[in-house]
Parts: C-alpha cells; structure tokens; sequence
C-alpha cells in the first residue's frame, strides 16, 4: 500500500465546540491530541503545522476550553481536546470540559488515532494513564509525546523514553512512545509518519438510510 503524505503546514482552523453535538458531522477522519493543561499541546500542534499561532498557546495552562477542529485537507482534521487536570478554574468549569472530551473519545466514530502529549519530566499522571487504558480497551491506536525534551539532556531523555516504554508495555495496545521537543524541532518528522499512516485508512462516511 502506498502511504500518502499530507501537507500539515496546510492546516487550517475550521470551528471550535463545547460538545460533540456542534461538531461537523461524521465524515472523514479525525486524530485527536489530548494531554494535562501544561503539556504542551497547542506548541506541538503549531510546531507540526509550521504555523506560530494555529493553536493558541498560552502562559496560563488549561486556555484550551473546547474542542477544537483543524483541516488539513478534506476530510482530513486535527482535533485539539480540552486540556485536563492543573487548570486553575471552577470545578463546575473543568468537569463540563471532562464530560466534552470524554463523549467525544467515546462517541466520534471518525475517530483513527489519538496523540497523548505529556511533560517528559513529569510523565504518567493519573489522568494519562486513564487516558491510554481507555484507548486500548476501545482499540483506538496511541502516540504518545514526550513534550518538552528539550528540558533534560541526553541521556535522562532516553532513560525517561526507556521508563515509559517499559511502563505502558504491559497494557499490550498499539502504543507507539517517542520523545518531542517543538522548541527544538524533536520528534516531529515521527508524528507526521504517524498521522500519515492513520490518514490513509479508510475514512468513514455517513450513509442515508433508503426509505
């Protein structure tokens, strides 16, 4: 099978929700990237574009509010999650972007892989870790991003790289772990393979029932 390059510095904003139920419909595919409020989401997103401001990156963790959708081509979308966990907002605030991201991974059929981002330094919170176990019992493919590379020299970069890899084995999922810097340009060359290899599986399409 011949893999399709798409060009991600295409990418264009389309439309921003609060829930699934104001999302363009279920055509196409969708990757989504989730991960904690600081994990460095939007700058990986701009770093993959080649775009400064695609993704609104911010001093303040927890800006990303809704669900945000981004096209590189027809059919082809980028999907920014809700940030979860450190936001410093209302509780009432952060279980509605809970409840927005959750229907979204559980109920968007377009979904064909999900990117999970966290900092190298402080990597498997709680609230990773239920976000691939969720993945894996729903067999939805995995990357996750080791952000921030560009924190820790060489050799603790791999020895965290070893760490997770060892640590997330034993879920026995398509998990694919690499490490990511978007300040210094680490790891983007693999995200792109990746989302080229889940772009070109069969998208889905919406099909009218015949009265």
């Amino acid at each position: 099978m011949t893999i399709k390059n798409y060009n991600y510095h295409m990418t264009h904003f389309v439309t921003s929700a609060p829930d699934i139920r104001h999302l363009p419909p279920e055509t196409g595919i969708e990757v989504a990237f989730a991960g904690r409020s600081n994990a460095g989401k939007s700058s990986a997103l701009n770093a993959l574009t080649r775009q400064k401001s695609l993704a609104r990156t911010s001093k303040t963790p927890g800006r990303t509010q809704l669900i945000n959708l981004f096209q590189v081509e027809e059919g082809i979308r980028l999907v920014d999650l809700p940030g979860y966990g450190y936001a410093q907002v209302p509780e009432e605030m952060k279980l509605k972007w809970q409840r927005a991201l959750g229907e979204y991974l559980q109920k968007r059929e377009c979904l064909q892989g999900l990117v999970v981002l966290m900092d190298i330094r402080h990597p498997l919170k709680d609230l990773d870790m239920q976000m691939i176990e969720w993945a894996v019992v729903m067999q939805v493919p995995v990357m996750v991003l080791l952000t921030k590379a560009d924190k820790l020299a060489s050799g603790a970069r791999k020895s965290q790289l070893s760490k997770v890899r060892q640590e997330l084995a034993s879920l026995e999922g398509n998990i694919q772990i690499e490490y990511f810097s978007a300040l210094k340009k680490i790891g983007i060359d693999k995200l792109e393979q990746k989302l080229d290899i889940w772009f070109n599986q069969p998208a889905v399409e919406i099909t009218s029932e015949v009265e």
